[in-house]
């Protein structure tokens, strides 16, 4: 018996590994959200550079991407062995603490594994052993580094989104998740959505209520799931955020006047959409008749 039979004939096999993959995926995940937006940050320096004729810095020349330089203690440069880069194992092994300085190391890394692993788990559950539970992997794993980035940096990579966006298109061919022509309306349907409040909002007010990466996500949702989603997506986002935005200002813990990132709502809604969607719109629709 093969491993892909072997798999296919036990569900708790199935969710056990999802759980110890999503595990490693999530260690690649925290490098992601570390790495990304600095090497963005270092790309646009080069290219202000290139375009203004200056020399870039020595730093912003060096190698830096998801794999080199190898990982470090921020607080005292320790090289990170790969022992102690075993998934969630080392942190509890080291005691959440660096092996060369003993200082904390930040509980985010631990917890984006965790997460990782639960969702990881929760989707093979939820789709079983098909392509479309691979589908839904690849995009659960790509949500998450969006959601911390945004929360860190107020930015949804193009690195992340566009391609996603693409691929979701791809997928409706074969009819995973939505077809074609839902596929394609979806992802205008998403873009221009947002896009036309934050024209009518900027018009009204004079400010930017929301960045484009949202408009691009809210495509690419509409993309993989179609255009049917999207009022689904909005609902729910919009709840969360003002629930959650009006809870911080309650609690004085977020100033009025300071922006608070869409992207994550966003994101937690369309993955909400993709797992139960429809039963959340069919129990919606049983309730007005």
């Amino acid at each position: 018996m093969t491993i892909v039979e072997l798999l296919a004939g036990s569900p708790l096999l199935q969710v056990v590994t999802a759980s110890i993959l999503g595990l490693i995926v999530g260690s690649f995940l925290n490098v992601v959200i570390h790495r990304l937006p600095e090497m963005m940050m270092r790309e646009w320096r080069l290219q202000c550079h290139e375009l203004q004729g200056g020399t870039p810095d020595e730093a912003d020349r060096e190698p830096f991407n998801l794999s080199t330089p190898r990982s470090r203690c921020p607080a005292c440069g320790h090289l990170i062995t790969p022992r102690e880069n075993i998934p969630l194992l080392s942190y509890l092994l080291l005691k959440g603490r660096c092996a060369g300085c003993g200082k904390p190391i930040s509980l985010r890394y631990p917890l984006v594994e965790t997460l990782t692993a639960l969702l990881s788990a929760l989707v093979v559950w939820h789709f079983g052993f098909d392509w479309q539970a691979a589908a839904a992997l690849l995009l659960t794993w790509a949500l998450i580094p969006l959601i911390f980035i945004d929360l860190d940096h107020q930015l949804l990579p193009d690195d992340i989104t566009l391609p996603l966006l693409w691929l979701g298109l791809g997928l409706s061919l074969f009819g995973i998740f939505t077809d074609p022509r839902s596929a394609i309306l979806g992802a205008m349907a998403g873009y221009l959505s947002l896009w036309s409040v934050y024209i009518l909002f900027k018009v009204v007010t004079g400010k930017e209520g929301m960045g484009y990466g949202d408009f691009k996500l809210l495509a690419l949702f509409g993309a993989w799931l179609g255009w049917q989603a999207i009022p689904l997506i909005i609902i729910l986002s919009s709840l969360t955020g003002a629930v959650v935005g009006i809870t911080l200002i309650l609690l004085r813990r977020h100033d009025r006047g300071t922006p608070i990132p869409f992207g994550p709502y966003l994101a937690t809604a369309g993955w909400i959409a993709l797992m139960w969607g429809e039963p959340i719109t069919r129990a919606y629709l049983n309730l007005l008749h």
